[in-house]
């Protein structure tokens, strides 16, 4: 495989790459994550199994598009390519800053900046893509809480009636996600959409992001990620909120948006993440 990879590296910047350093970086149960060199050009390398040649597609359109829109620093897209047996993402090799930062001021306005295009007439995205292992499907809807009722809480609930997992009526929790979401009146912004400390970082004091799974959504979606798993520093809510302040109701909608990552985490971890999602579905309920 590595053959492989050099061979793409080289083609793709056009010199000739062999390299003679490597480093495991992660190693789970779907993915191994490498630095590699060759004493002048450091990559990041994830691997998968060929299976996964799509969800390493999907990140680098991701990626690419993040780019394209933002004003943070998204690491370059070098390659994606796979042989019989492994797929690979090659990616730039950024080298963060050691927290704790400063800079959460600038991170808040480059969200906002973000957030505040809306270019996209509807909801959803060109094509499904990945949320970690799960595929996240992205059909176009006109209708935010069409969209987020059954293309996020309604999917991931049929992912765990098909292991056997039932933790409510779906039909009636969908119904109740678009009932509770029906008034917010919200326009399609380009998301992270995967937007926590884990994914975020600094690069030379420049906001940086990286393992997107983007589509076109309500920006709350983003800032409620961001509090899901330990809220950021006040910083980066006051920046955000001084560009583009969210809307009355955020704190009811909060609970509805994280929600979706916590059954996507119950659906390829279970354990805890299923008593998590069985208790958020319940405080929704009343």
């Amino acid at each position: 495989m590595w053959n492989t990879v050099n061979e793409q590296i080289s083609q793709a910047m056009h010199f000739d790459f062999k390299h003679t350093f490597k480093r495991q970086l992660q190693n789970t149960n779907d993915l191994k994550v490498y630095e590699i060199s060759d004493g002048t050009h450091q990559y990041l390398v994830k691997v998968g199994h060929h299976s996964q040649l799509d969800r390493f597609e999907c990140e680098a359109h991701s990626l690419r598009l993040l780019t394209q829109e933002s004003l943070f620093m998204v690491p370059d897209c070098i390659t994606v390519g796979a042989n019989i047996e492994f797929s690979f993402l090659v990616l730039e090799w950024l080298t963060f800053d050691q927290q704790p930062h400063t800079s959460w001021q600038t991170m808040g306005n480059h969200l906002a900046s973000l957030h505040l295009k809306h270019q996209q007439a509807m909801f959803g995205f060109d094509d499904d893509n990945f949320l970690g292992l799960t595929v996240q499907p992205n059909q176009w809807h006109k209708k935010w809480d069409v969209f987020f009722a059954e293309e996020r809480i309604g999917w991931q609930l049929q992912l765990l009636e098909e292991k056997g997992i039932v933790l409510t009526d779906k039909e009636y929790l969908i119904g109740l996600v678009k009932d509770l979401l029906h008034s917010h009146a919200t326009k399609p912004s380009l998301l992270h959409g995967n937007f926590w400390r884990g994914n975020i970082g600094f690069i030379n004091t420049v906001p940086s992001i990286y393992d997107p799974a983007s589509y076109y959504g309500d920006r709350e979606v983003d800032i409620a990620m961001s509090e899901l798993f330990g809220p950021l520093p006040d910083d980066f809510y006051t920046a955000y909120n001084h560009l583009y302040p969210l809307a009355a109701g955020y704190e009811k909608r909060k609970r509805i948006y994280q929600l979706y990552p916590i059954l996507n985490n119950a659906n390829i971890y279970a354990g805890h993440y299923l008593v998590e999602a069985k208790q958020q579905i319940e405080q929704l309920i009343k």
